[in-house]
């Protein structure tokens, strides 16, 4: 794309002192996993980074932003905390089980907080994320030499069965559960064995090691499909659920997007006195909504420098041209 191509020329031209030309006082990264492992449920829709990856982009951070916790961020926005350089929120998506056993264990070494944004659908693997259906989907497909003309009967074509799959919908998922049949996938017992959420046992002692656990909707749909009162819906169940078990129910992460996400949404969830703000997941923007944060997507295969980079840039680009604010109707 010719978007794609001025933004890696410009961002050749980025300097290097980041707690300078980062054009916010503060940076929100996001991810989803850390692992060394090839993860079937994950390697055909994240590109995580492996364990040496993610320190670096740690250490990264580290040199120009002050890593705060969730009450400093808070504390922050609201005008009472005065850090010794800009901040950095560290935020993980979904509730997998290698924030547990993986990226924890860098992070206490490091003196370093995060925050995990959870669908309580899957917690101790009661359920798959219909995205990571379809990933082991098509692993299984690649594995088979011959296809079983039954899954062409359920897609349209025979042509570019990744894409396809991958572009099954939200409302769509049940399409999932008969291509599994077909393929002999059994969920359950991929869910029972490799056990790739967080257990609500993990939770507690993620808790009580200072973490934080927040929402991210009950099931992880898109956002801009949802009618206005199911967006409502699934985001009230999901913040009951984490009062009811004493986890952080005061802020809200959108599951994929909030893009398309309307005003009228973020006037209603903000009725609810006990919410502070919500995250989306547009890089470095503005938002016209002042309580949602955009946060910065860090598994795109390249490292946090040159993700910032061509981030700055492209801010700096659409600032020329008054587009670096999201408008909500």
């Amino acid at each position: 794309m010719i978007k794609d191509r001025i933004i890696n020329f410009l961002a050749n031209f980025e300097k290097e002192n980041f707690n300078e030309t980062f054009p916010l006082d503060y940076c929100l990264p996001v991810y989803h996993c850390v692992s060394d492992e090839n993860l079937t449920h994950l390697n055909h829709i994240i590109q995580y980074k492996n364990v040496k990856q993610f320190e670096a982009d740690i250490d990264f951070f580290s040199k120009y932003f002050q890593f705060v916790t969730w009450d400093e961020f808070k504390d922050f926005v609201k005008g009472n905390f005065k850090p010794k350089k800009k901040i950095a929120l560290l935020t993980f998506d979904d509730g997998f089980r290698e924030f547990y056993d993986v990226v924890v264990p860098i992070l206490e070494r490091k003196g370093i907080y995060a925050v995990n944004f959870i669908n309580p659908a899957f917690i101790d693997n009661q359920d798959l994320m219909f995205r990571c259906k379809a990933s082991l989907i098509i692993n299984e497909i690649e594995k088979n030499k011959i296809i079983n003309p039954e899954i062409y009967n359920i897609l349209s074509s025979k042509e570019n069965l990744k894409q396809q799959i991958l572009k099954i919908s939200y409302s769509k998922k049940e399409l999932l559960d008969h291509l599994a049949d077909i393929l002999e996938i059994n969920f359950n017992s991929f869910l029972n064995e490799q056990k790739p959420y967080l257990s609500f046992d993990q939770l507690n002692i993620l808790t009580q090691k200072g973490f934080g656990i927040s929402s991210h909707s009950w099931d992880h749909p898109l956002y801009n499909e949802l009618t206005l009162s199911q967006k409502l819906e699934t985001t009230q169940k999901t913040f009951d659920y984490l009062k009811e078990n004493n986890f952080l129910y005061d802020s809200f992460a959108f599951p994929f997007t909030d893009f398309g996400v309307e005003k009228k949404f973020f006037d209603e969830l903000f009725k609810n006195q006990d919410m502070f703000c919500t995250f989306g997941s547009a890089g470095i923007k503005l938002d016209s909504i002042e309580k949602n944060f955009q946060r910065i997507p860090m598994e795109t295969g390249e490292n946090a420098e040159l993700i910032l980079k061509k981030e700055i840039a492209y801010f700096n680009l659409k600032k020329i041209f008054n587009k670096n604010t999201i408008l909500r109707k």
